[in-house]
């Protein structure tokens, strides 16, 4: 008998239930999930361009709750990662905020019963 493969983020809900939303996005987690999906997206697509487009990878850090795509931006300690050499400018004020945020958010979903989602 053959298993079909179901991937696991058809079980991970983008908006966590309520308090978690509010308490991790702050006024307007919509806001946050965007700026860090777009700060993700900066990261990994360099201007000269990359094998995944701009819009692929940020549509991709969309569909993962707030402490997922904070992870996208600290390294294993939970510190902030480099800012990588081509982000510069805007793109690197807007980084340090999100990486910011994205610290916040790490800590406070570590004392939470977020299962799979944090």
């Amino acid at each position: 008998m053959r298993h079909s493969r179901v991937t696991a983020a058809s079980f991970i809900a983008r908006v966590l239930p309520d308090p978690y939303e509010a308490v991790l996005g702050g006024p307007d987690p919509k806001a946050i999930h965007h700026l860090l999906a777009t700060v993700h997206a900066d990261f990994v697509c360099p201007p000269s361009g990359h094998s995944i487009s701009w819009q692929d990878c940020y549509d991709g850090a969309m569909i993962r709750p707030l402490p997922h795509k904070a992870e996208f931006l600290l390294d294993e300690r939970g510190n902030p990662k480099p800012l990588p050499a081509h982000v510069t400018g805007e793109a690197a004020a807007r980084a340090q905020e999100a990486q910011a945020i994205a610290v916040r958010i790490r800590r406070e979903a570590r004392h939470m019963p977020l299962g799979n989602q944090g």
